[in-house]
């Protein structure tokens, strides 16, 4: 009988335990539960963003980290990652506890439960107890800001809900409106909604972007970006560009060093030639970053891709062929795109249209997610006709990455060029595009 009613306590303590689990606030509460191969993708992303000191966000990058790692299954990575978490909010907060670990301290608890042992995570949760009672929220039906910026700042790279993300930004910046990396973050997030935009940014959303880059004026990521919104509204920005990459290329390697939005600028409103060559110099003083790999290989893809005067030569294809090979063996989990680079660098060369044949054929018979196969057939409806002069197969692939309702560049880009099509009357199918686009459903 002592036996069953200790048991009985047993079950009930686990019980509470479990809900008190359940009511925490941090990454295994958050509902952040994709693919496996999204798991990897987002950990190569991460990884990217390097572990230099001075990272405001350097806690919360290890929080996720952690995270990952325990959602792939690899336990003692992640016990590592929280435990380093920890240590990078010390550092940067210089202080040895604050609100700040609440997340991680959930994390930590959440782990210690599913690697049993409870009495390790019931300490966590006494030490949360203590944290929240000590540094209560300044509002009283909020959560404290810290936990809002680190929720929003995982959301804005780990979900496809940015909406949600710049809300809980903005819920942080209310209560403690002194912390100046949520602010940039907050704005860089609602700007992300004109990614593929040719414009830019809107007068308001500019003004934006300008104030958090005048706030924030060691964040080379804001400043490159910033530059590229300036640049698509036709103002000059060469010499800032030049200055800008002199800061970046001195910097830690780093995707949060403004190195991919610089290039950006300087491939499409200053000199592309000049970008490949501050990427190649880079590479030869850090030959072993792959994320430099990649940032030449993007480099070297607009070079043949948006060529306007002459054809590339042979040697700068077989460059860029070499370095998307290269990339791709870096990135096996991210290579899906880099795959479609690939197939267009070999359709530019010389002696390569079967093997980039080959490689779409390869890539169409893949099992692929919807939005996969919505970016795959619009990249092949525009090889079909750029490089194959196939013009009415062209037509049938682009009709299928419309026909996916996944709003995305691809799916807009796809319909534009349909309507083009249909306003020139020159193609035979124009009647059969009319129709596909009057009865297209909308995402």
């Amino acid at each position: 009988y002592l036996l069953f009613l200790l048991s009985i306590s047993a079950a009930q303590s686990q019980t509470t335990l479990v809900s008190k689990l359940e009511a925490l606030q941090c990454h295994f509460t958050w509902d952040l539960d994709p693919s496996r191969n999204k798991l990897l993708r987002f950990r190569d992303q991460l990884e990217d963003i390097g572990t230099e000191e001075g990272n405001s966000w350097l806690g919360h990058i290890y929080n996720l980290r952690g995270f990952i790692q325990y959602k792939l299954g690899l336990t003692e990575d992640a016990q590592s990652l929280f435990n380093k978490a920890a240590e990078a909010f010390r550092q940067m907060r210089s202080a040895d506890e604050g609100p700040w670990l609440v997340v991680n301290y959930g994390n930590l608890a959440w782990l210690n439960h599913h690697l049993g042992d409870q009495a390790e995570s019931q300490a966590y949760l006494t030490k949360i107890d203590a944290l929240m009672n000590k540094y209560p929220s300044p509002s009283q039906d909020e959560l404290h800001p810290e936990i809002y910026a680190e929720k929003a700042w995982t959301l804005m790279n780990f979900s496809t809900d940015k909406k949600l993300a710049a809300d809980y930004f903005q819920r942080a910046i209310k209560m403690q409106p002194d912390m100046v990396e949520w602010n940039t973050s907050h704005v860089l997030v609602l700007a992300r909604a004109f990614t593929h935009s040719n414009t830019g940014l809107e007068a308001d959303m500019l003004e934006k972007v300008r104030i958090a880059k005048e706030q924030d004026p060691e964040n080379l990521y804001l400043a490159a970006y910033y530059l590229e919104q300036c640049a698509k509204k036709g103002e000059r920005i060469e010499d800032e560009a030049r200055e800008l990459a002199r800061k970046v290329f001195r910097n830690p390697v780093s995707s949060y060093n403004g190195m991919k939005p610089l290039i950006r600028v300087y491939s499409h409103y200053v000199s592309i030639d000049e970008a490949i060559e501050l990427t190649d110099e880079a590479l030869e003083n850090h030959p072993d970053e792959r994320y430099l790999k990649r940032c030449a290989a993007l480099c070297y893809k607009w070079k043949i891709i948006n060529f306007r005067e002459s054809r590339p030569k042979q040697s700068v294809i077989d460059r860029a062929i070499s370095l998307h090979e290269e990339v791709i063996s870096l990135y096996p989990h991210s290579r899906f795109v880099k795959e479609i680079d690939l197939a267009n660098m070999y359709a530019k060369s010389n002696h390569g249209q079967a093997k980039a044949e080959q490689m779409y054929r390869e890539l169409l018979e893949r099992d692929l997610e919807p939005p996969e196969k919505q970016v795959l057939y619009n990249h092949y409806a525009k090889y079909l006709s750029f490089d194959r002069k196939e013009h009415e197969s062209s037509i049938r692939y682009h009709m299928k990455a419309a026909e996916i309702p996944q709003q995305s560049f691809f799916h807009g880009n796809s319909i534009t060029t349909l309507k083009k099509i249909k306003a020139k009357g020159r193609n035979r199918m124009c009647r059969e595009i009319e129709e596909f686009l009057e009865n297209l459903q909308e995402p």
